[in-house]
């Protein structure tokens, strides 16, 4: 029985002492455990998950560990459980806990900032100078503290945004989705390599797609953008080909966001960056409250993120799941998978 002490329990939402979690054994090795359920501290709430979507960054930590960190190395064979795009419900509130209530739905962002550092008190909370160290109050669910793969997981509360009971849980999973038209931008231009895959984002508002093994991207971009080029480039691939597409295809100040994990050193044209005065940025997780931004303008209906959601499955085939998202069968873009046990034994309480 799940009772731990100073924590808040509903009958209505019954949380068992062990719930089934994967496991990351070696590397592309996961088994599905029984683990004791997690016990939220001051601040923090457990969460029951009801659906968690697979990032491209869960397939590289299971695979290759990396960005992934526990106990200060690689997370492999430490009884870890990854996945870090989730949704779920609140089921039991940590001591003194008053700012959530049980039962509500909520969706999440990574990093929960240790509070004390320089960074995490200029907001910077997403570059903890204490990251993965909880012992000092970080938290990177997925990363550095166990993830989504499971039935339940433990956040703190500035990690949380409330869904809307308009939105389905596998569109809360999706809620990180870049949102760069709905926030005004124009042009918004799209490469890739996947015409099945441009044509969605041409439906979630790309003004022009370029596939890129038939077009010069960065000579398209000039083209759009009268010769000088775009003012916010968003590099997700993180390869040495697109790095320096992202490079030139960038006007005189204008900025770059790397929001991929490049797997090795890359060659890049500095010198270029230097002297068109190129900002570049590198990003992780959500941070400045973006996750709560963009939950607002998928309540509004400013974009349906729905449209990149091709496929579901249940928890306990998550394998299955993992390799329609790695090897892209059936032209998988987002991958969800849903805990129906979960949901089971809440509509059997409620009854």
């Amino acid at each position: 029985m799940y009772d731990p002490s100073g924590v808040k329990t509903s009958p209505e939402f019954p949380v068992p002492a062990q719930m089934k979690a994967w496991v990351l054994g070696g590397p592309d090795e996961l088994f599905l455990r029984d683990k004791p359920t997690p016990v939220p501290g001051s601040a923090e709430v457990l969460v029951r998950i009801d659906a968690v979507a697979i990032c491209a960054t869960d397939l590289e930590v299971i695979h290759g560990g990396s960005p992934a960190s526990i106990q200060g190395g690689l997370p492999f064979n430490k009884n870890f459980t990854p996945g870090h795009e989730y949704m779920g419900t609140v089921a039991a509130l940590g001591p003194g806990v008053d700012e959530f209530e049980i039962g509500e739905r909520v969706s999440v962002e990574i990093h929960a900032g240790c509070g004390q550092c320089k960074r995490c008190r200029q907001g910077m909370y997403t570059s903890c100078l204490n990251y993965g160290k909880p012992d000092k109050g970080h938290r990177a669910n997925g990363f550095t503290t166990d993830g989504g793969f499971a039935e339940y997981a433990i956040n703190h509360i500035n990690t949380l945004a409330r869904v809307p009971d308009t939105m389905s849980d596998a569109e809360a999973t999706l809620v990180v989705t870049a949102v760069a038209k709905a926030l005004g931008a124009s042009p918004v231009i799209l490469t890739g390599t996947r015409n099945k895959r441009l044509a969605i984002g041409k439906g979630l508002g790309a003004d022009r797609v370029i596939n890129i093994a038939e077009e010069n991207a960065v000579e398209v971009v000039k083209q759009l953008t009268g010769g000088i080029g775009a003012d916010y480039v968003i590099e997700c691939a993180g390869t040495e080909a697109t790095l320096n597409q992202a490079i030139h295809m960038t006007n005189r100040g204008g900025k770059i966001c790397l929001a991929a994990f490049p797997h090795e050193p890359v060659t890049t044209d500095l010198a270029h960056l230097v002297k068109n005065n190129i900002y570049v940025y590198g990003i992780r997780g959500e941070g400045r409250s973006a996750t709560r931004r963009a939950m607002a303008l998928m309540a509004e209906k400013r974009f349906d993120a729905t449209k990149i959601h091709t496929h579901t499955f249940p928890l306990a085939d998550l394998p299955t799941a993992l390799r329609y998202a790695r090897d892209r069968v059936e032209d998988a873009i987002k991958v969800v998978v849903t805990n129906r046990r979960a949901g089971i034994l809440a509509s059997a309480a409620a009854e």
